[in-house]
């Protein structure tokens, strides 16, 4: 019977043959957090787009899903969905900055919950060079506290930097994570 050391150590051959995908995409995202942060507003106003047409694209697919299940009592509950989903995309393509606002209160819920679940993951697992994955998340309930002490101002730009910033740290803790397990006996 295999033990948990011998799992984790299975799992540890397999994480270690892609420690080149792990360095590559930690350096992708260190680029494309430079290019966030070098254009704020724009990267701002792209993700609130971006986040719209999921919605939209979405509510399609749900209320395709809907009118297949229309004998099922759960038709009511995937036709609401679609109609949430298509208003709520529909808003945030046709009023970005105001978008942008509301965003700004889920973005900095998500950098504040996701920071301290990745930092206490980082302290409790203690991974090769976990001290860099801990900084991200710190950096990262960090970013939170800012954005929501300074909104609704900043919630033109702000979430541009943010991502740019989070991105950066995110890969910065990817190449450092890559490049552990590469050098791993």
């Amino acid at each position: 019977m295999a033990t948990m050391s011998d799992v984790f150590k299975s799992g540890i051959d397999e994480v270690k043959k892609s420690w080149g995908w792990f360095l590559v995409f930690g350096i992708l995202l260190m680029v494309l957090g430079v290019t966030c942060i070098g254009k704020a507003q724009t990267a701002t106003k792209f993700s609130i787009l971006a986040l719209g047409w999921v919605l939209a694209i979405s509510a399609v697919f749900w209320l395709i899903n809907a009118f297949r299940t229309i004998t099922v009592p759960v038709f009511f509950l995937f036709l609401l969905k679609a109609i949430i989903r298509g208003g709520v995309g529909y808003l945030l393509i046709r009023h970005p900055d105001a978008g942008a606002e509301g965003v700004t209160m889920v973005l900095a819920t998500l950098f504040i919950v996701g920071g301290l679940f990745g930092a206490a993951g980082a302290g409790v697992i203690k991974f090769p060079y976990w001290g860099w994955t801990l900084l991200s998340g710190i950096v990262a309930v960090g970013l939170g506290v800012y954005l929501l002490a300074t909104y609704p101002t900043a919630s033109t730009y702000f979430i541009g930097i943010a991502v740019g910033v989070d991105l950066i740290f995110d890969g910065g803790a990817l190449v450092a994570f890559g490049a552990a397990i590469h050098s791993l006996p």
